[in-house]
This record gives structure tokens, sequence and C-alpha cells, in this order.
């Protein structure tokens, strides 16, 4: 870049949790800044709100997933965009019931471009939480197509925001990137503090979209010896409850894990991955246990199936039950297709979702429309 591109992310930030919606603003801010992008990166809460060109807004709500901005939301991020002569505008929704819906009229009063990270997960079966999903995506729609791109994770999603009249040529299809340097296979320590020799594990929130359930359950079922263990990372609404019903010798709970070091332990200790949710977009704990080379089981839901089918097991969440037990014991008793599949999921994240292709096509749309600006003035 001659000129460093001025980039306003709004985005999400918290100290009290982890999850994907955290992780992409934390990752991608960090990487465009890497690579001499200037970020202002305007988040709610106090987390870093000293740091340079980091722009805390206040809120009512303590989750960073439900946001109600204050009133005077609108008018700081207004007197930010004029003041720091930005270039692009780029949201990752839901940022807050205030400013979501408007952002791209207010851009557009000022002149510049606005892009938006749609992370509303889907399925594309019927269901209850398939009818949670598309009533979303309905209420969201208009305000999308206002959008000058939209950012989603599989081609399957991208038809189903067509289907609702986001224009086609607007919707951009960058997954969710991983950071293959860093989530690598390694040396499975964490193992030592299990006393296990096999480790099946889920990384991510223990809520009821998640399933966690079903994946307890199947390990109770399925026949295997006493030191492969199933190790639980994460916390949510479902936990104490699951951990009440499961936890003992060979399962264990750890709640949440906010040291990314840590995390990357656990993966590295799992050789089996599995994510039974029943509602996704691109789960970005998949991503890194595949990067991680575990051997990875998840449902088609969401785009976690376009992600894994062809280096990993692929269940119908309609059929979890009977389809996940299989699994289960399958990649037990059989260790070298386990480690097939792990190899295989490692050389699919490296070749489809790495961090560093993500950032590459997301700086490629900034390129693109500052330069769809500039045409624009001298005509």
């Amino acid at each position: 870049m001659t000129t460093p591109l001025r980039i306003a992310w709004l985005g999400h930030q918290s100290t009290r949790a982890g999850d994907g919606l955290l992780t992409y603003s934390r990752e991608m801010v960090a990487g465009l800044r890497a690579r001499g992008a200037k970020v202002f990166f305007v988040h709610h809460g106090t987390l870093d709100a000293a740091a340079a060109d980091n722009i805390a807004l206040k809120s009512w709500t303590g989750s960073h997933r439900y946001i109600i901005s204050s009133p005077r939301t609108k008018r700081i991020i207004t007197d930010m965009l004029r003041r720091e002569r930005v270039d692009v505008v780029h949201v990752s929704l839901s940022f807050s019931t205030l400013i979501d819906l408007g952002l791209p009229e207010l851009c557009h009063e000022l002149g510049l471009p606005v892009v938006a990270t749609f992370h509303i997960p889907y399925d594309s079966r019927f269901s209850l939480w398939q009818g949670i999903s598309s009533a979303l995506y309905r209420f969201y729609s208009q305000s999308l197509a206002a959008y000058d791109r939209v950012i989603i994770f599989s081609e399957q999603q991208k038809a189903l925001l067509a289907q609702y009249g986001v224009p086609e040529a607007t919707v951009c299809v960058v997954p969710n990137g991983v950071d293959i340097d860093k989530y690598t296979p390694g040396p499975p320590t964490y193992k030592e503090s299990l006393q296990a020799k096999v480790v099946v594990g889920y990384l991510g929130r223990v809520d009821a979209e998640k399933n966690v359930e079903a994946l307890a359950k199947a390990f109770q079922d399925v026949e295997s010896p006493e030191d492969t263990k199933l190790l639980v990372v994460g916390g949510g609404s479902e936990r104490r409850r699951l951990e009440r019903r499961f936890s003992g010798k060979r399962v264990h709970f750890t709640g949440q894990v906010l040291d990314e070091s840590e995390r990357i332990a656990m993966l590295r200790a799992m050789d089996i991955f599995v994510l039974p949710s029943v509602v996704e977009g691109l789960s970005l704990s998949l991503l890194e246990a595949m990067a991680c080379g575990a051997a990875s089981i998840a449902t088609d839901v969401g785009s976690d199936g376009e992600a894994l089918r062809g280096a990993g097991l692929v269940l119908d969440p309609r059929e979890i039950d009977g389809q996940l037990r299989l699994g289960l014991q399958t990649l037990i008793d059989y260790p070298e297709f386990r480690a097939d599949l792990g190899r295989r999921c490692r050389a699919r994240a490296v070749e489809r979702y790495s961090l560093a292709s993500n950032l590459d096509r997301l700086l490629a749309i900034y390129q693109d429309l500052r330069g769809e600006v500039s045409a624009a003035a001298v005509s």
C-alpha cells in the first residue's frame, strides 16, 4: 500500500468472555495493523480503551453479543469518522441495536464506503433453529442491501442472502481465517494433566445451540479404555448443568479459558475434536482444531460442513445421536484412520482457511472500494 488505508473497525472486545466474535475482531484488527493499515477500533466496554486508536463506547448490557448503545454513540462515531478521515468503515454484526441498521445511511452521508461481516448462524434444514435464523436473516436483509460490501463465509450463505434480496454483486465470500503458524500440531503435553492416552475434545461456548450434551451422551455410550477422556473447554449457560450430570474421572469441564497459549495446548492434546452444534456460521474453534491437526467431527450446519467435508466426518444434525456414536467409536478404535484425518484437517486449514489469505482478500475489498470512491469523486 503506497498510502496506508485508514479503517474504522466497529467490533467486539471483552475481558470476561472468549468466542468467535471476539476472536474475529481481535485477529483482524491486529492483522490489518501489522500490514500497515491505520485501524481505529471502536468497541463497547473499557478494555484497552487507553490504547492508541482504540475507542471505547458506553452501553447498557454486560454481554458483547447483545448491546444497547448509549444515545450518544451515533454522534461519537460520526465525529470520529470525520476527525480521522477514514477511507472505509467495517462493522462486525451484530455490533449494536442502535447502530447496525442505520450505519449505511450514516456512512453514505459522509461519503464513506461501508462493509459488514454478517456472523448470524444459520441452518438450511427445517428445524426450530432454522426458523429463528431465517427470521434474523429477513430482519437484517434490508439493511444489508444498503452496505457496499457484505462479507459472509460460504456460497450457501451467499445464496441465502440473495434469496432475501441482498444484491449478489455486493456479497463477498471470505471465510474465517486462523493463524496457521500459531495454531499448529505440537507436543500433546496437556494430556499428562488428564492422565489420558486419547482425548476427545470440544472448545467453545457451552450453550444450548452448541449441543454439547449430545457429545457427552455419545462419549458415555461408546466403548473405550479408561485412559480415553473427554475434555470440554468453555463456559456458557449449559456448563453447570452438564458438569453436574457428566463430570467424572473420564469427563473434564474446564470452564472458560481466556489464555490463548493454554487453549492451543488443549487443542494439541485433542486427538478428536467434536462440534455437535445445531446451528452455526463458520466456527473458528473448528478451524483452530483442524489447524492443530485434530481429527474433526462436525454437524452439517452453517458453513461447517463445507469447511470439513472431505477432510473430516460431517454429521446430519437430524441423525446426530447414532452418527456421533459411530464416528467416535470408529476414530477411537482406529488410530491410523484418526491420524490420517488429522493430517487432512491440517492440510484443509492451510489450503483454505489461513488468516493471511483472509487478510489479503479483505484488503483487496477495501482497495476496490477506495478506488470506486476516488473514481466517483473525479467524475
